[in-house]
């Protein structure tokens, strides 16, 4: 058996392997899919597409000419055009309109400098809610000509001019929609958690609530967290709809979220998902994944594989799904091999190859790839061509369960001990407590009679045998050599 064939299976996270390009046609409509989306995303989108697939190249990148040329833009545009000069250099669309460009430009430069005097205006006339419009209305423009680190800036200018927390939902929101687009993961997660935490109104919150959560889904899927992603897809309320096409698209949250789940989900947790729930609501936009989820639930592995590799140059070709296709896809197929085995105490190689669409030789080293792993628990008889479930001993499980937790016990009690002893010797560091001046002139102070012999001179113990006492009542104990000996 080569090594190829045993390390198949999960790909490997330390190596990023860069996705193919997609060389047959998508299952949708270019025209179509990218109606669901408005503002920047459009140009993102189309623009994956023309770069990845062979098949949409030429109508994509022309669509993305068009879709730069409606903004104001100007990078977009040329980088859309020379892509289209790449793909179909005889397209009329494929010239710079350069009369365009200048006025563009000149027009850019214009309302840049008349908004920056219209917000010093309002910073001199101290109206706090100008200010705040001004940096928004700012915001909003530097994120339409592209300048998103300075669209963010001017972002995080506007929270000192929040005068409620609405305020600071909206600012806050229009951050993670920054960050999400320039890929700053952290920062949406961190702006997520702040909009939680606001004591917003009830219905403020419900109305914002199906944006973070797809939000969040969107941060965990790109940190390959897909048991996360899963819950919080599974959990986007169905009144989401259109109201985040900026971003994402109801028919994402489908997607995202039965990919995720297959791959990390038990099978009771993707039935209750089929049965109730609002992700019902979502898996209604896209059937192909309910099918899938379907054919899981029911133990029909192969049809759900099948489902998924059809539409396996869709998934090449979303924008935030394209990196984790490939191991989402591997996931699945794991998972589904191990469910099929799972009842079985032994099957053939044979037989499992035909469930699966491969070769025996193929299925062997995804067998070998998961059992090293530790994925399925098995063994291979290679004489009989026989996969044989390793029988699992529910007493010598339970007994090394007692071990561990008899072994936690025991550490924990040392620590006790040692903290006991710590504190019975004065051995601990206490923070130093506050001097009061008032009382250090006599031999009757308190430091006197703890042996301290104030500064008027009262009889005490020596500074070289000075112990510090916890209280003036309890005796002064000196630790001795066999209290020292204990703490070992």
């Amino acid at each position: 058996m080569t090594r190829n064939q045993a390390s198949r299976g999960r790909p490997n996270p330390r190596k990023a392997v860069e996705p193919p390009i997609v060389t047959e046609p998508p299952k949708f409509d270019l025209e179509t899919y990218i109606a669901n989306y408005t503002g920047r995303t459009r140009y993102a989108r189309l623009r994956l597409i023309s770069c990845c697939s062979t098949v949409l190249a030429h109508e994509a990148s022309k669509a993305a000419v068009i879709e730069a040329k409606q903004g104001r833009d100007v990078a977009r545009y040329q980088q859309a055009v020379q892509r289209l000069q790449t793909v179909a250099p005889n397209d009329p669309e494929a010239r710079l309109d350069e009369e365009w460009i200048e006025n563009t430009t000149k027009a850019v430069n214009s309302a840049t400098e008349r908004m920056g005097m219209e917000l010093k205006g309002y910073k001199n006339n101290l109206i706090k809610e100008s200010i705040r419009m001004g940096n928004e209305d700012l915001a909003q423009h530097y994120q339409s000509i592209g300048d998103l680190p300075q669209a963010s800036q001017m972002l995080h200018h506007m929270r000192d001019y929040c005068t409620s927390p609405k305020h600071i939902a909206d600012m806050s929101l229009k951050i993670i929609q920054l960050s999400i687009e320039q890929r700053y993961w952290i920062t949406a997660q961190a702006f997520i958690l702040k909009i939680r935490n606001l004591q917003l109104k009830p219905e403020e919150s419900v109305k914002l609530n199906p944006k973070l959560t797809s939000a969040m889904g969107l941060t965990h899927l790109s940190h390959g967290q897909y048991r996360a992603a899963a819950l919080a897809f599974i959990s986007t309320p169905s009144t989401l709809g259109n109201t985040f096409n900026s971003v994402i698209s109801a028919n994402d949250i489908a997607t995202y979220g039965g990919l995720c789940a297959l791959a990390s989900l038990r099978r009771d947790i993707l039935q209750q998902s089929l049965e109730r729930g609002s992700f019902r609501t979502h898996l209604e936009l896209e059937p192909h994944i309910r099918r899938a989820i379907t054919f899981f639930c029911s133990s029909r592995f192969s049809q759900c594989l099948e489902i998924l590799q059809a539409y396996r140059n869709d998934f090449l070709l979303d924008i935030y799904l394209r990196p984790k296709a490939e191991e989402l896809l591997s996931l699945i197929r794991v998972k589904c091999i191990v469910e099929s085995f799972t009842p079985f105490k032994s099957t053939s190689l044979k037989g499992m190859a035909e469930s699966f669409r491969c070769t025996k030789e193929e299925m062997e080293g995804e067998l070998i790839g998961m059992i090293r792993r530790g994925v399925l628990n098995a063994r291979i008889d290679g004489e009989n061509d026989m996969i044989i479930s390793q029988s699992i001993h529910p007493r010598n499980e339970t007994q090394k369960e007692v071990l561990k937790t008899l072994n936690r016990y025991e550490q924990d009690a040392r620590l006790k001990l040692m903290t006991l002893n710590i504190a019975t010797a004065w051995l601990e560091v206490k923070p130093p407590k506050t001097t009061n001046l008032n009382h250090t002139g006599g031999g009757n102070s308190q430091n006197s009679s703890n042996g301290g012999g104030g500064v008027g001179g009262g009889t005490g113990m020596s500074s070289s045998h000075h112990m510090y006492n916890p209280s003036p009542s309890a005796p002064i104990m000196i630790p001795t050599s066999s209290s020292l000996e204990e703490l070992d």
